[in-house]
């Protein structure tokens, strides 16, 4: 008789718990402010913002692929890096390149659907329990790129484009999440599209929440400094990092 044993495999992703989520919205804030702070606030400018952001993507990458297992501080340096750059290239593609929020928000939705379709189909799943291996990796940290790219253009378009303002566009993005989060519960769906849905969605939550701090009072925000809200909200990753434990997911084999 043959016996068939199981092995767990650590994954080079966090597990996906609560713990995740929340460090998760709050990199995206962080990035949506630090992105304008170097941007906006210090008159780089966007194509400038993107070219320095893109470099610290590539670098952070780099290092988190060429890591052997699960390193916290990697993996949240790198998320951080990919919704700084998603929100200075969105804005570069919005605003410098004239696209505008609705065109670049279609855009980066059909850049971030291929990326997923040429990932199922070249290595035959897109769950992020299987993010175990470079070529993975690199396709998981492209479609993240994307995602968070898409985040910021989707927030500006719901918050300016569809006139529902920073704290109307949070609430519609934290509305959605609540259902992807009654799906997961009281149904079946597939438990990886639930996921990239929820990744995606708190992209542009991070985005309305970010301008919602930094903006102007006129404009319908708080006016805080882009440098304290970013410095505050970098603090909180890492005490989140510090003080709870951060575990890989599992692959079992």
């Amino acid at each position: 008789m043959e016996i068939t044993t199981t092995k767990k495999v650590q994954s080079k992703v966090p597990a996906l718990t609560l713990l995740f989520w929340v460090i998760k919205i709050a990199a995206t804030t962080l990035g949506e402010t630090a992105g304008d702070a170097v941007s906006m606030s210090m008159n780089l400018g966007y194509l400038v913002g993107t070219a320095i952001f893109a470099i610290i993507f590539l670098i952070a990458v780099i290092v988190q692929i060429k890591a052997s297992r699960f390193h916290p501080f990697i993996y949240w340096t790198t998320i951080i890096a990919t919704t700084t750059v998603g929100t200075t290239m969105a804005d570069f593609a919005d605003r410098s390149l004239g696209i505008g929020y609705t065109g670049g928000s279609l855009l980066l939705f059909a850049l971030l659907m291929a990326s997923l379709a040429t990932w199922y189909r070249t290595l035959g799943s897109i769950s992020v329990n299987t993010v175990n291996n470079s070529r993975t990796e690199l396709f998981y940290w492209v479609t993240i790129m994307f995602s968070q790219t898409l985040g910021t253009a989707l927030g500006d378009w719901t918050a300016d484009t569809a006139g529902i303002g920073y704290s109307g566009g949070a609430i519609v993005f934290s509305s959605l999440i609540a259902i992807v989060v009654i799906l997961y519960y009281w149904t079946r769906i597939s438990r990886t599209i639930l996921f990239w849905t929820a990744f995606i969605l708190t992209r542009p939550l991070g985005a309305v929440l970010g301008d919602f701090l930094d903006k102007p009072i006129k404009s319908g925000g708080l006016a805080l400094s882009r440098y304290t809200a970013s410095g505050v909200l970098l603090l909180f990753i890492l005490a989140c990092v510090l003080i709870f434990p951060n575990k890989a997911g599992q692959k079992v084999h």
